[in-house]
């Protein structure tokens, strides 16, 4: 959940998203270092007078060719690591099917029979105390935690986008074809999200809540909603 002032990221809760931070800071430090580069050049050039064997040497002309293919690939490697890891899908011990309205979510447990719902979100004149206004909604997903998650997305409408900052998922929901994403939750907790695509008048008040839980809890859960 962020917070107000927040700079930085919301708090890592799945793999892929600490992934995301470390490779976040590592692209701000190249960056970083890039600037402090060019601003000292810049003061350099404006208070030290060069001569004609500065303008012209071949080794200042070597240098800036090479060093900015070295940055590259400094940033490709871990970026494209990062790519191969969030399409990985293996063996998930659940799959979820997550299905955008105009303007709801359902949800399906396809590993469960019958066990199916539609989450919507909770009015502000309804909202319990010490609940998040615009975030909350009367249907949680709740997934088990430590476990991998598999996570089908399709609209039957129009556009949408399923996303969780925290977790560091964000697939767009398209009618008429699936997308599947997967995550996995490190610690216990709910984390939350919104809709990531604008999707008509009501695109802010779809919200998305993951919660998750320790396995027992997951079970009981499940089997008292398979059975109401």
């Amino acid at each position: 959940m962020a917070n107000h002032s927040q700079l930085g990221f919301q708090d890592a809760s799945s793999p892929i998203m600490e992934e995301l931070v470390e490779f976040h800071d590592h692209a701000l430090i190249v960056a970083l270092t890039i600037c402090s580069l060019v601003l000292y050049l810049l003061a350099h050039m404006l208070t030290e007078k060069l001569s004609s064997n500065a303008v012209d040497a071949q080794e200042v002309e070597l240098i800036w060719t090479i060093l900015p293919a070295i940055v590259l690939v400094l940033l490709a490697l871990p970026s494209l690591q990062i790519l191969y890891m969030m399409d990985e899908i293996d063996e998930p011990d659940l799959t979820l099917k997550a299905i955008g309205h105009q303007w709801y979510w359902s949800y399906e447990y396809t590993d469960f029979k019958d066990l199916s719902f539609d989450s919507y979100m909770v009015p502000t004149p309804d909202l319990p105390n010490g609940h998040f206004r615009l975030l909350e909604v009367d249907h949680r997903v709740v997934v088990p935690m430590e476990s991998p998650i598999r996570v089908i997305i399709t609209a039957g409408d129009v556009l949408h986008s399923w996303a969780v900052p925290t977790l560091g998922i964000k697939t767009d929901a398209i009618p008429g074809r699936l997308n599947q994403t997967s995550f996995i939750t490190t610690r216990p907790g709910i984390f939350y999200g919104q809709c990531s695509e604008i999707c008509g008048a009501n695109h802010s008040y779809m919200p998305i809540v993951v919660e998750s839980t320790p396995l027992p809890h997951f079970e009981a859960w499940s089997s008292l909603l398979s059975s109401s």
